[in-house]
Order: structure tokens, then sequence, then C-alpha cells
């Protein structure tokens, strides 16, 4: 294997998830030993992104065929700090202890079915990738918004450099496994077991698609630990579960890969994830979403708006589970 590696704000009550949406997904984390971390997190701050080594690339570039996501771009110290990180915490102000997080150095597997396998560091992966800025929607499945001007490159080339076989079907991602670091991963302290690593797949036609966009950076500086440090995925068409943070294995596979969510249920969380309005969560709607920082709720729009882009790729899935 060939080795390329470089060393070294208080939320109002307003904006918490409803109660309904909240206590159901924590029924399912408690129904699998996850609950353990809560509010015991004292005085909220907002998150500091940790510098990159030697001159940095940010701010990057905006791409202007992404410069209007439709609506304002939600405010960076209420996005670093009210977050999904499963990793930390259940609760969602889990940015202090997200600042657990090591991420220099950080190196990068490519694997499966490529030309030859290879590992790089994460500032060694930058100096190959022409960075640009995006302002993307997202979307979570426990239906709440927000618009991030997210700094980074098009999934598809990471996929050019890895160099995949004609036999690779799939692009699977994995993120870091490390309890001591991340309390969440801890099984003995939560008192149950969860299918760590987070893992998360699209198909290669997924990461060819221009809007597949894996983040370096946001708000103009690297992105933050609490958004997934220092590199993750954004997909704007499919629900927030899809975009895997802190990534440190790219594998090209011929199986399709069973995601974290999918593992622990499968009956709700399914490969394709796609936003669609119509298509209700088991236990709560999706045909609208609230807007973080602002008491609105807008209706969802199929694909979260991006159905021109991405609707394509299925539409010869008849029979496939393409909505969660």
């Amino acid at each position: 294997m060939h080795i390329i590696r470089k060393c070294e704000w208080a939320l109002a009550d307003r904006l918490v998830t409803p109660e309904p949406i909240f206590v159901n997904r924590r029924q399912l984390l408690a129904g699998a030993g996850f609950l353990g971390l809560g509010a015991g997190l004292g005085r909220l701050r907002p998150a500091v992104a940790a510098s990159a080594t030697g001159s940095s690339p940010y701010p990057a570039p905006r791409n202007p065929a992404y410069a209007d996501a439709g609506r304002p771009v939600t405010p960076e110290a209420l996005n670093t700090t009210y977050n999904n990180f499963y990793e930390f915490s259940t609760n969602k102000r889990i940015f202090e202890l997200a600042e657990q997080l090591k991420t220099r150095p950080w190196d990068i597997a490519i694997d499966g079915a490529v030309e030859k396998p290879f590992t790089i560091g994460f500032e060694d992966l930058l100096a190959k990738v022409k960075l640009e800025e995006r302002v993307y929607r997202h979307r979570c499945v426990e239906a709440w918004s927000m618009v991030v001007p997210w700094t980074g490159f098009p999934l598809k080339d990471l996929v050019a450099l890895a160099k995949p076989l004609s036999s690779a079907k799939y692009v699977r991602m994995e993120t870091f496994l490390n309890p001591e670091m991340a309390p969440g991963q801890q099984p003995s302290f939560l008192g149950g077991s969860m299918p760590w690593p987070y893992v998360e797949g699209v198909t290669m036609a997924e990461a060819a698609n221009d809007l597949a966009f894996m983040v370096t950076g946001a708000y103009a500086k690297p992105v933050a630990k609490s958004m997934g440090a220092p590199i993750r995925l954004h997909l704007p068409w499919k629900y927030g579960f899809k975009s895997i943070k802190s990534i440190v294995k790219v594998s090209f596979v011929k199986e399709r890969p069973v995601g974290f969510w999918e593992q622990l249920q499968g009956s709700e969380y399914g490969f394709w994830a796609n936003v669609n309005p119509q298509v209700p969560h088991p236990r709560w709607s999706q045909a609208t979403e609230r807007v973080l920082g602002t008491d609105e709720r807008i209706p969802t729009q199929l694909y979260n708006g991006y159905g021109a882009q991405v609707a394509s790729l299925y539409s010869r899935l008849d029979g496939e589970k393409l909505w969660m």
C-alpha cells in the first residue's frame, strides 16, 4: 500500500426540535441502549474551528452556480452549536464534547475496487483538489432545516483521484472509531451496542453527480469539529443522516453498503433516503420543515428542491424504497 502522509449559544426554547419528534427518535435510541449523555454540558459557547497548517485555502471562491439556496444562510453560531453527532452524544448541543475530536494528523484510506489502494493525509488531499464555496440547503429527517455556505470539492473529484475499477458499483464511506475520544462510541458506558463506526454509501452515479460535495470548511473557515471536521460529505437532496461526518475511509465496492441508521432500524431508514414531503417517516410527517433559527415552518420540497439535478438518477428504480 502506498502511503502519503504529513504530520500535523444558548438556544431559545422556540428553536428546540418539537417534542414528539425528539422523544420518538430518542425512544429508538434508548431501545438500542444508546442514551447516555444529557444536558449537563456546561455553559454554551460558539464552537471554534481548528486552523489548518500552513497557508489557509479559506475563504475559497464561491461557485456562482450554487451561490443562492433560495433562503438566508443560517447564522454560524447556531449551526455550529445545534448538530447531530452521535459519536459524542444524543444531545444536539455536542459542540463542547466534539472539541475532543483530534483532527491532526488525519489520514484517509482509499481502498476496494481501485487501481491501487492508498492512504492520503488530509493536507495532501487538499493540495490535489480545488476548493470552492457552495451555499446548500440541508434537510434533517427530524423535520428541521438549515442553509450552510460549505467549502469543499465535488465528490467526483475524489472518485477520479481514487481511479476505481469498472467493477465498483458503490462508494462506501466510514467515519473514525475511537471510543476513548468519542464517548458515544463507548458501549460499556452507554449500556448497549451500536453499529460503530458510522457507515454510509452512495451509488457511483450519485457520486458522479455535481451536487455531491466533500466538505472541508464552512463559513469561510475550516469546518468546525461539531460539524464533522476535518472532512465530511454533504448530499443536499437527501436527508441529513446520509451526509457522513469525519471520514477516514472511502471504499469502492460491488455490494450495496448498509448504513449506520439502516443497520439500527432498517424499517425506518434505508439506503436511498431522498427527500420527499409526501412520504412520511413512520412516526412523523415530512410535509413541512422548521427553519432553524426562526419560528417559520415551510413546505418541504421534493429532493429538497434539487430535483432538476438528481431526479433522473432514480427514474428506473421501480420497487426501491427511495425516500427514507
